[in-house]
Protein backbone atom coordinates (compact mmCIF):
# COMPACT_ATOMS: atom_id res chain seq x y z
CA UNK A 1 0.00 0.00 0.00
CA UNK A 2 1.20 3.23 -0.75
CA UNK A 3 2.19 6.53 1.39
CA UNK A 4 -1.37 8.94 1.25
CA UNK A 5 -1.96 12.42 1.81
CA UNK A 6 -5.07 14.61 1.35
CA UNK A 7 -5.57 11.91 -1.65
CA UNK A 8 -2.62 12.07 -3.05
CA UNK A 9 -0.13 8.93 -3.30
CA UNK A 10 3.23 10.74 -2.59
CA UNK A 11 5.56 8.20 -3.61
CA UNK A 12 3.72 8.27 -7.28
CA UNK A 13 2.76 11.62 -7.23
CA UNK A 14 -0.84 10.92 -8.43
CA UNK A 15 -4.44 11.22 -7.46
CA UNK A 16 -5.26 8.26 -4.73
CA UNK A 17 -7.67 6.90 -2.43
CA UNK A 18 -9.92 8.91 -0.52
CA UNK A 19 -7.89 10.82 2.35
CA UNK A 20 -6.78 7.85 4.47
CA UNK A 21 -5.56 9.75 8.03
CA UNK A 22 -7.24 9.55 10.87
CA UNK A 23 -6.91 10.62 14.42
CA UNK A 24 -8.74 8.58 17.16
CA UNK A 25 -8.09 6.38 20.00
CA UNK A 26 -8.94 3.02 18.29
CA UNK A 27 -8.85 -0.51 19.34
CA UNK A 28 -5.80 -2.54 19.19
CA UNK A 29 -7.63 -4.68 15.66
CA UNK A 30 -8.50 -1.99 13.91
CA UNK A 31 -5.31 0.09 13.65
CA UNK A 32 -3.13 -1.12 10.59
CA UNK A 33 0.01 -0.20 11.99
CA UNK A 34 2.96 -1.50 13.85
CA UNK A 35 2.51 1.69 16.49
CA UNK A 36 0.87 0.54 19.97
CA UNK A 37 -2.92 1.85 19.82
CA UNK A 38 -1.53 4.20 22.74
CA UNK A 39 -0.58 6.24 19.85
CA UNK A 40 -4.13 7.33 18.89
CA UNK A 41 -3.09 7.84 15.33
CA UNK A 42 -3.94 5.42 12.21
CA UNK A 43 -1.47 5.67 9.23
CA UNK A 44 -2.12 3.43 6.20
CA UNK A 45 1.35 3.10 5.25
CA UNK A 46 3.80 0.34 6.21
CA UNK A 47 5.98 3.41 6.56
CA UNK A 48 6.97 4.14 10.60
CA UNK A 49 5.43 7.67 11.44
CA UNK A 50 8.65 9.43 11.41
CA UNK A 51 9.36 8.41 7.71
CA UNK A 52 5.95 9.30 7.54
CA UNK A 53 6.25 12.56 8.45
CA UNK A 54 8.97 13.29 6.58
CA UNK A 55 7.72 12.14 3.32
CA UNK A 56 4.80 14.36 4.35
CA UNK A 57 6.48 17.84 5.00
CA UNK A 58 9.07 16.75 2.15
CA UNK A 59 5.86 16.49 -0.41
CA UNK A 60 4.09 19.53 0.83
CA UNK A 61 6.54 22.27 -0.29
CA UNK A 62 8.02 23.29 3.34
CA UNK A 63 8.87 27.15 3.18
CA UNK A 64 10.67 29.72 5.54
CA UNK A 65 7.41 30.79 7.64
CA UNK A 66 7.74 34.56 8.49
CA UNK A 67 8.24 35.81 12.10
CA UNK A 68 5.03 37.70 11.83
CA UNK A 69 2.80 34.45 10.96
CA UNK A 70 0.86 33.55 14.05
CA UNK A 71 2.40 31.47 16.54
CA UNK A 72 0.35 28.52 17.85
CA UNK A 73 1.34 26.56 20.90
CA UNK A 74 0.04 22.53 20.67
CA UNK A 75 -0.11 21.00 23.86
CA UNK A 76 -0.55 16.89 23.35
CA UNK A 77 1.60 14.18 25.14
CA UNK A 78 1.08 11.63 21.85
CA UNK A 79 3.95 12.68 19.94
CA UNK A 80 3.20 11.02 16.42
CA UNK A 81 -0.84 13.33 16.75
CA UNK A 82 1.28 16.09 17.42
CA UNK A 83 3.77 16.21 15.13
CA UNK A 84 1.49 15.87 12.56
CA UNK A 85 -0.79 18.73 13.71
CA UNK A 86 2.34 20.46 13.24
CA UNK A 87 3.05 19.65 10.11
CA UNK A 88 -0.30 20.88 8.92
CA UNK A 89 -0.21 24.27 10.99
CA UNK A 90 3.31 25.00 9.53
CA UNK A 91 1.96 23.97 6.44
CA UNK A 92 -0.75 26.53 5.82
CA UNK A 93 1.59 29.46 7.38
CA UNK A 94 1.66 29.30 11.09
CA UNK A 95 4.78 29.19 13.74
CA UNK A 96 4.64 26.56 16.04
CA UNK A 97 5.69 25.38 19.36
CA UNK A 98 5.38 22.30 21.33
CA UNK A 99 4.55 20.88 24.31
CA UNK A 100 3.98 17.20 25.62
CA UNK A 101 2.85 17.68 29.68
CA UNK A 102 1.01 20.68 31.26
CA UNK A 103 3.60 22.17 33.21
CA UNK A 104 5.92 22.71 29.96
CA UNK A 105 2.45 24.07 28.47
CA UNK A 106 3.07 26.94 30.84
CA UNK A 107 6.68 27.40 30.60
CA UNK A 108 6.64 27.97 26.83
CA UNK A 109 3.16 30.19 27.43
CA UNK A 110 5.00 32.26 29.44
CA UNK A 111 7.65 32.50 27.14
CA UNK A 112 6.63 32.37 23.83
CA UNK A 113 3.51 34.49 24.13
CA UNK A 114 1.69 32.41 21.76
CA UNK A 115 -1.22 34.16 19.53
CA UNK A 116 -3.36 30.32 19.90
CA UNK A 117 -3.38 27.21 22.06
CA UNK A 118 -4.44 24.01 21.36
CA UNK A 119 -4.76 22.22 24.41
CA UNK A 120 -5.19 19.00 24.78
CA UNK A 121 -7.22 18.03 28.12
CA UNK A 122 -5.44 14.61 29.16
CA UNK A 123 -1.93 15.69 30.35
CA UNK A 124 0.38 14.31 32.50
CA UNK A 125 1.79 16.19 35.09
CA UNK A 126 -1.21 19.06 35.17
CA UNK A 127 -4.08 18.78 32.73
CA UNK A 128 -5.25 20.73 30.16
CA UNK A 129 -8.46 22.00 32.49
CA UNK A 130 -5.66 23.18 35.39
CA UNK A 131 -3.67 24.53 32.17
CA UNK A 132 -6.61 26.93 31.09
CA UNK A 133 -7.52 27.79 34.54
CA UNK A 134 -3.55 29.24 35.03
CA UNK A 135 -3.67 30.71 31.57
CA UNK A 136 -7.57 32.61 31.94
CA UNK A 137 -6.18 33.80 35.34
CA UNK A 138 -3.94 36.55 33.60
CA UNK A 139 -4.51 36.50 29.79
CA UNK A 140 -7.53 36.32 27.20
CA UNK A 141 -5.65 34.38 24.51
CA UNK A 142 -8.11 32.01 22.53
CA UNK A 143 -7.89 28.12 23.67
CA UNK A 144 -9.29 25.17 21.24
CA UNK A 145 -9.48 22.40 23.75
CA UNK A 146 -8.93 18.94 21.94
CA UNK A 147 -10.72 15.93 23.74
CA UNK A 148 -11.48 11.99 23.15
CA UNK A 149 -13.69 11.85 26.10
CA UNK A 150 -17.68 12.47 26.45
CA UNK A 151 -17.14 13.23 29.86
CA UNK A 152 -14.54 15.89 29.44
CA UNK A 153 -16.81 17.85 27.14
CA UNK A 154 -19.78 17.93 29.99
CA UNK A 155 -16.95 18.81 32.29
CA UNK A 156 -15.36 21.36 29.85
CA UNK A 157 -18.86 23.63 29.21
CA UNK A 158 -19.76 23.00 32.79
CA UNK A 159 -17.14 24.60 34.28
CA UNK A 160 -16.97 27.72 31.93
CA UNK A 161 -13.45 28.12 31.84
CA UNK A 162 -12.96 30.17 28.85
CA UNK A 163 -12.25 27.89 25.86
CA UNK A 164 -12.81 29.58 22.98
CA UNK A 165 -13.98 26.13 21.01
CA UNK A 166 -13.09 22.42 21.13
CA UNK A 167 -12.33 19.75 18.86
CA UNK A 168 -13.67 15.91 19.75
CA UNK A 169 -11.35 13.50 18.55
CA UNK A 170 -11.39 11.73 15.58
CA UNK A 171 -11.01 14.17 13.99
CA UNK A 172 -8.99 15.40 10.53
CA UNK A 173 -5.85 17.73 10.79
CA UNK A 174 -8.00 20.46 8.36
CA UNK A 175 -10.49 20.10 10.59
CA UNK A 176 -8.02 21.41 13.19
CA UNK A 177 -6.65 24.41 11.11
CA UNK A 178 -10.00 25.41 9.56
CA UNK A 179 -11.44 25.54 13.96
CA UNK A 180 -7.49 27.82 13.99
CA UNK A 181 -7.94 29.93 11.44
CA UNK A 182 -11.50 30.62 12.01
CA UNK A 183 -10.93 31.13 15.87
CA UNK A 184 -8.03 33.80 15.08
CA UNK A 185 -9.92 35.65 12.70
CA UNK A 186 -12.85 36.11 15.22
CA UNK A 187 -10.38 37.09 17.63
CA UNK A 188 -8.66 39.58 16.01
CA UNK A 189 -12.19 41.57 14.58
CA UNK A 190 -12.93 41.12 18.50
CA UNK A 191 -9.37 43.31 18.88
CA UNK A 192 -10.06 45.83 16.61
CA UNK A 193 -12.19 47.74 19.01
CA UNK A 194 -11.78 51.13 17.31
CA UNK A 195 -12.84 51.72 13.40
CA UNK A 196 -11.58 54.86 11.34
CA UNK A 197 -13.08 56.07 8.21
CA UNK A 198 -11.60 59.53 6.78
CA UNK A 199 -12.82 61.61 10.03
CA UNK A 200 -15.50 59.07 11.47
CA UNK A 201 -14.34 57.40 14.49
CA UNK A 202 -16.13 54.28 15.89
CA UNK A 203 -15.31 52.83 19.21
CA UNK A 204 -17.05 49.70 19.99
CA UNK A 205 -15.90 49.28 23.04
CA UNK A 206 -16.58 52.42 24.41
CA UNK A 207 -19.64 52.80 22.56
CA UNK A 208 -19.08 56.41 21.15
CA UNK A 209 -18.24 57.63 17.68
CA UNK A 210 -17.34 61.14 16.59
CA UNK A 211 -16.54 62.64 13.29
CA UNK A 212 -13.40 65.04 13.84
CA UNK A 213 -13.84 66.54 16.98
CA UNK A 214 -17.98 66.62 17.07
CA UNK A 215 -19.05 63.23 19.19
CA UNK A 216 -22.13 61.72 17.80
CA UNK A 217 -25.41 61.40 20.46
CA UNK A 218 -26.66 57.90 18.68
CA UNK A 219 -29.00 55.58 20.13
CA UNK A 220 -27.95 51.92 20.94
CA UNK A 221 -29.77 50.53 17.20
CA UNK A 222 -28.12 53.73 15.57
CA UNK A 223 -24.83 53.24 16.86
CA UNK A 224 -24.51 49.45 16.28
CA UNK A 225 -25.87 50.34 12.33
CA UNK A 226 -23.03 52.43 12.31
CA UNK A 227 -20.61 50.41 13.51
CA UNK A 228 -21.65 47.58 11.51
CA UNK A 229 -21.43 49.82 8.14
CA UNK A 230 -18.22 51.05 9.39
CA UNK A 231 -16.63 47.80 9.82
CA UNK A 232 -17.74 46.74 5.60
CA UNK A 233 -16.60 50.25 4.45
CA UNK A 234 -17.91 50.71 0.64
CA UNK A 235 -20.12 47.78 0.79
CA UNK A 236 -23.61 47.73 -0.03
CA UNK A 237 -25.90 45.36 3.37
CA UNK A 238 -29.12 44.95 2.86
CA UNK A 239 -31.96 45.85 5.62
CA UNK A 240 -32.03 42.24 6.27
CA UNK A 241 -28.12 42.02 7.46
CA UNK A 242 -28.62 45.64 9.33
CA UNK A 243 -31.68 44.32 11.24
CA UNK A 244 -29.80 41.37 12.49
CA UNK A 245 -26.98 43.35 12.87
CA UNK A 246 -28.81 46.33 15.19
CA UNK A 247 -31.88 43.84 16.27
CA UNK A 248 -31.06 40.33 16.58
CA UNK A 249 -33.35 38.21 17.68
CA UNK A 250 -36.28 41.06 16.96
CA UNK A 251 -39.42 40.77 15.19
CA UNK A 252 -39.04 44.18 13.73
CA UNK A 253 -39.94 45.02 10.33
CA UNK A 254 -36.83 45.70 7.84
CA UNK A 255 -38.44 49.18 7.27
CA UNK A 256 -37.55 50.00 10.96
CA UNK A 257 -33.88 49.74 9.29
CA UNK A 258 -34.96 52.86 7.23
CA UNK A 259 -36.10 54.85 10.45
CA UNK A 260 -32.92 54.56 11.85
CA UNK A 261 -30.88 55.35 9.09
CA UNK A 262 -32.64 58.29 8.20
CA UNK A 263 -31.74 59.72 12.10
CA UNK A 264 -28.32 58.46 11.44
CA UNK A 265 -27.90 60.10 8.45
CA UNK A 266 -29.26 63.26 9.85
CA UNK A 267 -26.55 63.12 12.70
CA UNK A 268 -23.69 62.01 10.58
CA UNK A 269 -24.57 65.41 8.30
CA UNK A 270 -25.41 67.76 11.05
CA UNK A 271 -21.29 66.89 12.12
CA UNK A 272 -20.16 67.43 8.79
CA UNK A 273 -20.18 63.74 7.61
CA UNK A 274 -22.52 64.96 4.05
CA UNK A 275 -22.99 61.99 1.59
CA UNK A 276 -20.97 58.81 3.68
CA UNK A 277 -24.02 57.28 4.33
CA UNK A 278 -25.48 56.41 0.93
CA UNK A 279 -28.65 54.50 -0.15
CA UNK A 280 -28.17 51.43 -2.94
CA UNK A 281 -31.26 51.33 -4.67
CA UNK A 282 -32.63 47.97 -4.42
CA UNK A 283 -30.51 46.68 -1.83
CA UNK A 284 -29.58 48.71 1.24
CA UNK A 285 -27.33 51.05 2.46
CA UNK A 286 -23.21 51.62 3.03
CA UNK A 287 -20.54 54.10 3.73
CA UNK A 288 -18.79 55.84 1.12
CA UNK A 289 -15.80 57.75 1.77
CA UNK A 290 -15.21 59.69 -1.62
CA UNK A 291 -11.67 60.29 -2.82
Amino acid sequence: MGLFHDGMDLQKKQPASPFEITFGLLPLHQIPTEEPPSCGISIKSPYKPFQFFTTLLHNTGVQTIPKTSPLILVVEDEPEMLELMEAYLRRDGYRTEHALDGERALDLFRAAQPDLVLLDIQLPKLSGFDVLKNIRQKHLTPVIMVTARAEDLDKLLGLELGADDYVVKPFSPREVVARVKAVLRRTQQQTQTIVRIGELEVDSNAMLARVGPHRLDLTPAEFRLLEYLARHPGRACSRVELLEASLPNSDALERVVDTHLKNLRRKLELAGAVGMLETVRGVGYRLWLEN
